[in-house]
């Protein structure tokens, strides 16, 4: 694969700075950069390789003339400009919530589904999940080919990165005794629980539930899995964590489990409690795996298997996902794989 030229919209954000990172340490192919964000971030630099990249401001022309195209910039951007990049033939990972839904386009974790991108090498717009459920199908998958899922229960504790910059910054100030500034959130995040992520609908379930759940029975092609998730935010500045119960068809073994997920690609298995090893977030920061622990055997079904999950979820929740995606459409080898 030769060098391609490259477009990221939303380049100033949280993600947008993350997918530039992560394009730099994988050594992606990157020849020509554009660099696309509103009219107010139009005319700052980005560092990229070393050298600084002016941001331009988003156009219509500026993503028609690019082979690949990361969003990161929110669902109205991609509606509206997505669709124009991929009509040129180019291939286009968005990052928001625009086309998760959509059943002509494929929506990828590409330890899970990522044939949907290679059989036939696929050109368009490519669906990046949500982070939660990225990190969930992860470590579900493995498990499900051994022993054949057929229920989840997840309860997720999300930190606040996943509401971008401004939630970090929201964070911070808080911890620092300021209620200035303006807060995505209804109320004080720090020292705090917060049981609402996205908007609350008429029978209760929010936004964020509803993605994990339609999201993961798509991405795991498994339409009749029952699966319910609460979606909570915490006081932590990177790292979603999450509780699991599932349930199998098949009786599993502890033993299964780790075999299963020690042998899953971008799965480390982080399960010793009596030496005080399980997943956290601080460990998880900056890595682009899932990690796995606490692993339990249900004591009163010898189906069900309980586990703790943590995963950065700037990186592989995001940015590092849309960038594997592009490696496997664009039939590029990541040389740290």
């Amino acid at each position: 694969m030769g060098s391609l030229r490259v477009a990221v919209v939303g380049a100033t954000g949280l993600v947008g700075r993350t997918i530039l990172r992560v394009l730099e340490e994988r050594s992606f192919p990157v020849g020509e950069l554009s660099l696309l964000a509103s009219k107010r971030s139009a005319g700052t630099t980005v560092s990229f390789a070393g050298t600084d990249v002016t941001v331009r401001e988003l156009t219509p022309e500026g993503v028609t003339d690019s082979d690949v195209t990361f969003f990161s910039a929110g669902a109205d951007i991609s509606r509206a400009y997505a669709p124009l990049a991929a009509d040129t033939g180019a291939l286009v990972v968005d990052n928001s919530s625009a086309f998760r839904a959509d059943p002509e386009i494929p929506l990828v974790v590409p330890e899970v589904n990522g044939d949907l991108l290679t059989d036939p090498p696929y050109r368009g717009i490519v669906a990046n999940p949500n982070c939660s459920t990225i990190q969930l199908v992860v470590a579900l998958e493995p498990l499900h080919r051994c022993f054949d899922l057929i229920e989840v229960i997840v309860a997720t504790y999300q930190s606040v990165s996943g509401s971008g910059g401004k939630g970090v910054r929201t964070l911070e100030r808080e911890l620092a005794g300021s209620i200035d500034g303006g807060s995505p959130y209804p109320h004080p995040i720090s020292g705090n629980v917060l049981p609402h992520i996205d908007t609350f609908g008429a029978d209760g379930w929010s936004g964020e539930e509803r993605k994990m759940m339609n999201e993961t029975r798509k991405i795991m092609r498994l339409p009749a899995l029952h699966i319910i998730a609460t979606t909570v935010r915490v006081p932590v500045a990177i790292g979603h964590s999450e509780a699991v119960y599932a349930r199998f068809t098949n009786d599993i073994g502890l033993s299964g489990v780790r075999t299963a997920l020690g042998m899953a690609p971008g799965v480390i298995v982080a399960d010793d409690p009596e030496r005080n090893i399980y997943p956290m977030a601080l460990d998880a920061a900056g890595r682009d795996e899932v990690f796995v622990g606490r692993l339990r055997r249900d004591p009163d079904d010898p189906h069900g298997l309980v586990f703790w999950i943590v995963a950065d979820n700037v990186r592989k929740g995001a940015a590092t996902n849309a960038v594997q995606c592009a490696e496997l459409a664009l039939s590029i080898e990541n040389v740290h794989a």
